[in-house]
């Protein structure tokens, strides 16, 4: 599913506001691309264990926690491999 946010989506002050940290930052990204798309993380254990973390992006620059995928990267369980090499 591919999620985007239109041409309105700039007028949003949150939009802004994460526009303002990035640039203060440092951050020199490009105009290449289409620009609308919104991203977003995913965690996704083996086998049964299912996604473990999602997060979508609700507007630019809504960023995941790194703890959270910390915490969700710690909650994978690994299985031990019948075959050996």
């Amino acid at each position: 599913m591919c999620l985007k946010m239109g041409g309105l989506g700039f007028i949003r002050l949150g939009v802004w506001q994460n526009f303002m940290r990035a640039w203060r930052s440092g951050y020199q990204g490009n105009m290449n691309g289409e620009g609308f798309i919104l991203g977003g993380v995913f965690v996704i254990g083996p086998g049964d264990q299912g996604i473990l973390l999602e997060h979508r992006e609700k507007e630019f620059g809504d960023k995941v926690e790194n703890a959270d995928v910390l915490d969700a990267v710690k909650k994978i369980v690994t299985r031990q491999s019948q075959y050996y090499l």
